[in-house]
């Protein structure tokens, strides 16, 4: 009867200790699931990181793009007012060797001045959206280093949740194992 009495305590303290486990088994399947969510909600964040900066990448090549045809269109301006002062030259020469096409020159020259005029007017437009693109390029190279910065906080987030979901597997396969052992006792 002791021997029974013995195995009987032996049995509760057993079930005690089984429920605790599976308890603790519990609080780690909890973790495990918060843990779980938090990953894809970090994925999510990641992704849409990484669609931001795509979306950065591609203005700042368009805005590339328009400033290379800015500097293409301001050369072919200044190689067109290189052309015509030296029309206006030729019209100047012409001018000293014909006087009776002096009204044509004169018109040919006052034609020329508007054009440079006119042509210097776009290169100070063009200088200025130089300046509004260099100014926005700049902009975009700061919000594309803020995303790289925000997804390698991100990134070492992720691995401390991955850590901490190492922790808490192990946590229950000694759990798990525990629990086996116990069962095994149970038996003997």
């Amino acid at each position: 009867k002791v021997e029974k009495d013995n195995a009987c305590d032996r049995c509760d303290v057993a079930e005690e200790a089984s429920k605790a486990a599976k308890g603790r088994a519990d609080k780690a399947e909890d973790e495990v699931a918060e843990l779980v969510a938090k990953s894809r909600q970090l994925e999510v964040e990641v992704d849409m990181t990484a669609e931001k900066f795509s979306i950065v990448s591609l203005q700042l090549e368009e805005k590339e793009k328009a400033l290379l045809a800015a500097e293409a269109e301001m050369n072919a301006l200044s190689r067109r007012v290189s052309s015509l002062e030296e029309d206006l030259e030729i019209t100047e020469e012409k001018l000293v060797s014909a006087s009776t096409k002096l009204d044509k020159a004169g018109t040919a020259g006052d034609d020329a001045e508007r054009a440079k005029k006119v042509y210097q007017n776009k290169a100070e437009d063009d200088d200025k959206r130089i300046t509004t693109l260099e100014k926005e390029l700049k902009e975009a190279r700061e919000k594309a280093e803020a995303a790289d910065t925000a997804y390698d906080e991100v990134n070492k987030k992720l691995g401390t949740c991955e850590a901490d979901l190492e922790k808490a597997e192990e946590r229950a396969d000694v759990g798990e194992t525990k629990i086996l052992e116990l069962e095994e006792e149970l038996r003997v």
